[in-house]
């Protein structure tokens, strides 16, 4: 299934070999690190030092919290245009940027999604959130899942988009695929390499990043490349960023063990139809007891970019 999938989107990409990069405006502030200035109409932006770390954040709305987690090479930026919507259907938002991405702070260790899922967590309790929903999109998705079995007393529903988690599948990618089907993969060799993406990305984050944007989106005009190879055009940023995977050792370990009991809250697994499409779906049948699945439609991986009103069409009924 996944494979197929891959192909049909490898085929696809000339379309797009060209695009338009939006420039989102920003500023630098004392550590070096771009915020962006724009942020959206009802909310506001705060930094809570949460286990000794400085997390940045954004949130607005009135109503029951969720909680949105951004994924790889991306910040809280990414789903400013979630935001809006669920505030408007009665939420209280709260867009994280986890450590080591954003302008949160960018621990030497600890980023194994069981270690970044408690710090969230404490930090949903700090704010008054015993009880919340969870959006996670990318390495996202891999830290909700982890704050969902670790934390199942806390987190309602689990909104889980466009990503494969380590640890969940069946059948580990292999090394020896065709280009088309290794597309989607090779970065999860070549980010744990120690030192080597610090090395070939100094001064070059820019280039890299526009060509996962090129080659994995359906629409790269809509993202905010400009702006997030800013963020992270340092070799600190990029060193955090790398840190997620190289934590897959203790990643798959906890997910092997987390599978063992499902979860019992309500899940959303969201695919794009250019991207993973159904398999988030395949992959998290086994490990729940209520899940739901949707595809978004005319979407590829960057989904909260890319296609926020299909998030918004399938997760806010969800959410509800």
């Amino acid at each position: 299934m996944l494979s197929s999938c891959l192909s049909r989107r490898k085929a696809r990409l000339s379309r797009y070999l060209r695009t338009s990069l939006i420039a989102a405006t920003f500023f630098i502030i004392g550590d070096g690190i771009a915020k962006a200035q724009t942020i959206p109409q009802g909310f506001t932006e705060a930094v809570r030092n949460v286990d000794g770390i400085n997390l940045h954040y954004v949130e607005g709305g009135q109503g029951s919290p969720v909680l949105l987690i951004p994924g790889w090479l991306q910040t809280w930026f990414a789903w400013r245009q979630v935001m809006p919507a669920l505030r408007q259907a009665g939420h209280r938002v709260i867009v994280v940027d986890i450590p080591g991405m954003g302008s949160s702070g960018r621990p030497k260790a600890g980023y194994d999604t069981g270690s970044i899922g408690t710090i969230l967590n404490h930090l949903m309790q700090g704010l008054g959130y015993a009880h919340y929903a969870v959006m996670g999109h990318d390495v996202g998705m891999w830290v909700g899942y982890a704050m969902a079995a670790d934390h199942p007393q806390n987190v309602s529903k689990l909104v889980l988009v466009e990503a494969i988690i380590p640890g969940l599948l069946k059948h580990e990618p292999i090394v020896f695929m065709p280009q088309a089907q290794s597309a989607f993969f090779w970065q999860f060799m070549f980010n744990q390499q120690a030192d080597l993406p610090e090395m070939l990305l100094k001064d070059r984050e820019r280039p890299f990043m526009a060509y996962l944007f090129q080659h994995w989106a359906v629409h790269p005009e809509r993202i905010a490349l400009d702006y997030y190879a800013t963020v992270y055009s340092t070799t600190e940023g990029i060193h955090a960023q790398m840190a997620y995977y190289r934590a897959f050792p203790q990643t798959i370990a906890q997910n092997k063990e987390r599978a063992r009991q499902k979860l019992s809250m309500p899940v959303l697994a969201l695919g794009g139809d250019h991207g993973v499409a159904d398999f988030p779906r395949e992959m998290m049948a086994p490990v729940t007891t209520h899940l739901s699945s949707g595809i978004l439609k005319d979407c590829g991986h960057f989904a909260p970019d890319e296609c926020p009103a299909e998030i918004n069409r399938l997760a806010i009924p969800f959410l509800e």
